[in-house]
């Protein structure tokens, strides 16, 4: 037996590659079944490049196989094998990979044809977190000799010959490579047939060559009793990816099977029967190479708006399953996009399971964006309601885009959508929504900026007081109800060369025509100094309002003090150092109460001042500080009338 040492300190890397390289055990068998496939390429390579393999019958297959007696799991290929100064070479040495040797070799554009993955040689290794020990029997493809490696993974291997080798599928002197590995009590659950088949289905369905399980499976007689085993070879995954074929050559319905059996199935979303909204399929060439296959679902992911989200994209490098859970392959605000992205040469790191802040994916990244709202608004141009039933379940996410992604916010705006004092309540159809776009083309002439009002529900926006002079002089008023919308539509502040005026803010009303306080005399003057001495600092100011028509008061905010709203909704998040927003409150000084507060006592004038507070920021949806006092002053008021 020939004895060596490995070429590197192996101790402490492979307890690195064990402990802390991966995160989950199973993906060894992805990283040898990645192997394999690497294996086929280059036999495939070398038989069309080189004569002395030209003629070489080859039949591309990998077996994994499992041995229950034995505890050893194998892993088979008839790819293109290694001699005895191969072995030594590409596991003698980690991070030294033959795969990365091979590419170095090849030209350039031989580089973009051959799909090789393992380049950082480190893969292999990960076996030592399920095995013992780990034999790897190969020959190299044209020769006769045939050599086994084997090593404990502390420190020494061996090499030495063998006289025969089982290659998968193919007679005693065939070329390609076994790898088994002698389980450890943490591996014996990948004896499991039904256990190794899901994990390859998970990581290597879309490998490009047949993969077989093979092992000896129970058999029983009609009254469930054991009476033997058999054995079982079946080819376990797909060995093509529908996003690599052209579109030329595929129909709606291998996209929606796709959809329904690939994505539901393995990124946990939809139902089986769940046809998808739209779809996006892209393979791009030039600098970098990368296919996409994108999907919108028709409705939201359960864990849409939770910080635990799935993420919903693939990541693939030449057809094999990298991770399913990155979060940076897209923007979060398009977490609800479903799909795949491969690679032809995204540069990983050596674990392949956290990706590198590269300028590659990054290119990928901006591309896909790009490509996703190009094609939604391409629908929404072609298709208003479909549209509006992506916006019904999407808006806000895209809403969070208009935040956060500042280089696509131009496309982003084209494509949220908003309620209005001008569109349907309570629909989910295109009649339901607007785009600002088309608010400014329905514009009157004369109106130099966009007005919107923010709170927490739809049909009291509707009804606010705030909105009685903009209705009085037929402006549209956005309507947003949703609890980014003030962080959201704050931070545009412009559309075009149109400002965005929020409606409970104090001077937003200037220019309106009707903006002028009302002829209500000294009567009206003295309600607001005597509303002023009674509520103090319960409020910033009181003072006659411009805008207001039938209601006897409202509350404003001043320039830039957040909302209460918002106030109460970063409260409920933890935030306590928050700055204090006190209302402005507005009286309408031709109103019956407003003028009784005028002429009332001193009790009474308390009680009505503090009532027209109360109701204005209850119109509001702000929650009162003490709401028992307030319906002890309102059944004072009731009873002093009645009187």
């Amino acid at each position: 037996m020939a004895k060596h040492h490995f070429k590197t300190e192996v101790s402490r890397l492979l307890d690195l590659i064990i402990h802390s390289l991966y995160s989950n055990k199973e993906i060894f068998l992805r990283e040898l079944v990645s192997n394999a496939s690497d294996a086929i390429d280059k036999l495939a390579y070398l038989r069309v490049s080189d004569e002395a393999y030209k003629t070489l019958p080859h039949e591309p297959r990998i077996e994994v196989r499992l041995d229950r007696e034995a505890k050893t799991l194998s892993v088979l290929d008839n790819g293109i094998g290694m001699d005895e100064q191969e072995l030594e070479d590409n596991l003698g040495t980690i991070a030294r990979s033959g795969t990365r040797r091979f590419l170095e070799t090849l030209p350039a554009e031989a580089k973009k044809d051959s799909n090789l993955i393992g380049q950082f040689g480190v893969g292999f290794y990960s076996a030592f977190m399920v095995a013992d020990r780990v034999e790897v029997t190969s020959r190299r493809a044209g020769k006769q000799e045939a050599y086994r490696w084997a090593s404990d993974g502390k420190g020494d291997y061996s090499i030495d010959p063998v006289p025969a080798f089982d290659a998968p599928g193919a007679h005693p002197t065939a070329q390609g490579t076994e790898v088994r590995l002698f389980l450890n009590d943490a591996g014996e659950e990948y004896l499991s047939r039904w256990k190794v088949e899901e994990i390859l289905k998970k990581y290597s369905n879309h490998v490009a060559y047949p993969i077989h399980l093979v092992s000896n499976e129970a058999e029983y007689d009609d009254k469930g009793k054991k009476k033997g085993e058999s054995p079982k070879d079946e080819q376990v995954n797909a060995a093509n990816a529908l996003w690599r074929r052209p579109k030329s050559e595929l129909k709606d319905e291998d996209y929606k099977e796709f959809y329904k059996g690939f994505a539901a199935e393995h990124l946990g979303f939809g139902v089986a029967d769940e046809e998808p909204l739209l779809w996006m399929h892209t393979h791009a060439e030039g600098t970098i190479e990368y296919t996409s296959l994108f999907f919108i679902p028709k409705k939201a992911p359960f864990d849409l708006y939770r910080a635990d989200y799935r993420p919903g994209v693939k990541l693939y490098v030449r057809r094999v399953f990298i991770t399913d859970d990155e979060k940076e392959l897209l923007p979060v605000y398009l977490r609800f996009v479903r799909g795949v992205i491969d690679s032809e040469d995204l540069p990983l790191n050596v674990s392949r399971e956290i990706l590198q802040q590269n300028r590659v994916m990054s290119q990928i990244r901006q591309a896909s964006v790009k490509k996703i709202l190009g094609e939604l608004a391409d629908l929404a141009k072609s298709d208003p309601e479909k549209y509006a039933a992506f916006i019904a379940e999407f808006n806000r996410p895209l809403k969070e885009g208009l935040y956060s992604d500042y280089a696509n916010r131009d496309a982003l705006l084209g494509l949220v959508r908003w309620k209005s004092t001008r569109t349907e309540p309570g629909v989910a159809t295109a009649a339901g929504w607007t785009s600002l776009a088309e608010y400014k083309e329905r514009m009157k002439k004369d109106q130099k900026a966009i007005y919107y009002i923010t709170g927490g529900d739809e049909e009291r926006l509707r009804k606010s007081p705030l909105l009685e002079a903009y209705r009085k002089e037929d402006i549209e008023v956005l309507i947003c109800p949703d609890e980014i919308d003030e962080i959201v539509v704050g931070s545009l502040g412009r559309f075009g060369d149109l400002e965005l005026k929020a409606v409970n803010r104090a001077g937003s009303e200037e220019g309106l025509a009707s903006a002028k306080t009302a002829e209500a005399g000294a009567e009206a003057g003295k309600a607001c100094e005597r509303a002023k001495a009674v509520l103090g600092d319960a409020v910033k100011d009181v003072r006659l309002s411009k805008r207001l028509a039938e209601s006897p008061a409202c509350v404003v905010l001043d320039g830039d003090d957040p909302s209460l709203q918002l106030r109460e909704m970063l409260k409920e998040l933890g935030g306590s150092d928050l700055p204090e927003s006190k209302p402005i409150l507005e009286l309408n000084g031709a109103h019956p109460l407003v003028q009784r507060l005028a002429q009332a006592s001193e009790s009474e004038a308390e009680d009505l001042a503090r009532v027209l507070l109360g109701q204005a920021l209850l119109v509001e949806g702000i929650k009162l500080a003490d709401p028992i006092d307030f319906a002890a002053r309102m059944n004072r008021l009731l009873g002093a009338k009645e009187a």
